[in-house]
């Protein structure tokens, strides 16, 4: 007898033991958790109307203390509150058995690696954007602080530069008009988006640039052309002040070696010389009574119409031309705006005109709000012309007679190029005059 309750007594201590054991094994497993959301509110209490005691950002690891209905109590740096169950995923359960346990840690697992990677695309996105000037990719309004339903401030434009000062969480906090605030990353262009939208802008324009050349070398084929107005002058180089080498009657023919921006290079009995373009024809004029009688046609008030704009002009965007020529031949880099380090396109008008004490916006689609708008037919030089396919992409000043000086790209630098043919005539949007 008394060995059967010796036995009996060692098996309820072992038992106990083990109980022990396991209850000790259970208070030992940390219940810990990951926030699965960019933002979540640890509240004072299990209620969605507390008081709200810290704001943690996605991935920030907590441990549990219990749960209570949808609500988990945990700590996280010291603080003890409430996180909603559907905010947090939990990285170790406690079950009644091992399967259910292999089972919650294969989901807990899973959980891990899927934050993890988000994790890692977040940080690789942020990566490509970097600290300082960027620009906005459309219209959006800024936040107080990082967080979707946030308080709303004043609203950024697309194309706009803005400057960023930090990245968190998918977070973008930046610069704009005198105001800070906080925008979603997905609202800035990335370096490799602005290179990708740039190297697109030059290959359309180099495009546009070969055909426009091809075009003009078989408009350029010698050909032959006649007078059609009574009188009219060729003159040294192609312009209406420079000197009259000979005058031509009516039906006169010619030869057309060249034509650009309005002025044909042409020959005739062994001299070469410049006409306007609008003084030439295809076919003779028939010719009358009225027309043998009526005054020689001055065709200095003809070649007018060519150089309009130059008669026009202020004197004010005269010197802004004049300015913007001096650099002819300085490099393009992109994103440059000043003599010492380059220009592009917008940076190059934004300098000219800070020249003469007037600040433009630093883009070419945010130089389109500057001054006023103007229409092609009455442009005058010192007018901004902006071009673009979907878009404003690119702008120039207006320097007369169809021409414009810019910053083109990085293997022509700044330069003159017509807007009468090719890219830039196809691609026209408008015109803003600064003067």
């Amino acid at each position: 007898m008394k060995s059967k309750k010796g036995i009996k007594n060692i098996l309820i201590v072992t038992a106990m033991v083990l109980a022990s054991l396991f209850f000790i094994n259970m208070s030992l497993a940390a219940n810990t958790a990951k926030v699965t959301v960019e933002t979540a509110n640890l509240r004072e209490t299990p209620d969605e109307n507390s008081k709200i005691l810290e704001q943690l950002s996605l991935n920030k690891e907590v441990e549990i203390v219990e749960k209570e209905g949808d609500w988990y109590k945990v700590t996280v740096d010291n603080i003890t509150g409430y996180l909603r169950q559907d905010l947090i995923a939990v990285t170790e359960e406690v079950n009644t058995t091992q399967d259910e346990n292999n089972i919650t840690s294969t989901q807990e697992e899973q959980n891990v690696d899927n934050a993890d990677a988000e994790s890692q695309e977040n940080e690789q996105t942020e990566d490509e954007i970097e600290l300082g000037k960027n620009i906005i990719e459309q219209n959006v309004k800024l936040r107080i602080v990082p967080v979707i339903n946030a308080t709303e401030t004043i609203e950024v434009k697309k194309d706009e530069e803005v400057n960023v000062t930090e990245i968190i969480n998918g977070w973008v906090c930046v610069e704009a008009q005198n105001t800070k605030g906080w925008i979603r990353k997905e609202n800035i262009l990335t370096k490799a988006e602005q290179e990708k939208q740039e190297q697109e802008r030059l290959a359309q324009e180099a495009a546009a640039k070969q055909a426009e050349e091809q075009a003009k070398a078989a408009a350029n084929a010698s050909k032959t052309m006649y007078v059609k107005e009574a009188t009219v002058n060729v003159r040294k180089e192609a312009n209406t002040s420079s000197e009259i080498v000979t005058s031509l009657q009516m039906n006169t023919a010619v030869v057309v070696e060249t034509e650009d921006a309005g002025w044909s290079k042409v020959k005739v009995n062994g001299v070469s010389g410049y006409i306007a373009t609008n003084l030439l024809s295809s076919t003779k004029q028939e010719t009358s009574r009225s027309a043998s009688v009526r005054k020689s046609t001055d065709t200095q008030v003809q070649e007018q119409t060519t150089a309009n704009e130059s008669a026009t002009s202020s004197g004010n965007g005269a010197a802004v031309v004049a300015k913007a020529k001096s650099f002819i031949g300085s490099k393009y880099v992109y994103g440059g705006s000043s003599p010492s380090t380059g220009f592009d396109c917008s940076g190059f008008t934004s300098y000219i005109y800070k020249q003469f004490g007037v600040s433009l916006n630093r883009t070419a689609a945010g130089q389109y709000s500057n001054g006023t708008a103007v229409s092609r037919a009455n442009l005058q030089p010192g007018d901004l012309v902006m071009f673009g396919k979907s878009g404003i992409n690119h702008v120039a000043i207006y320097a007369g007679g169809g021409m414009i000086v810019h910053a083109a790209n990085s293997s022509r630098g700044v330069t003159t190029d017509t807007i009468n043919s090719g890219y830039y005539n196809n691609n026209y949007v408008g015109a803003r005059r600064i003067f």
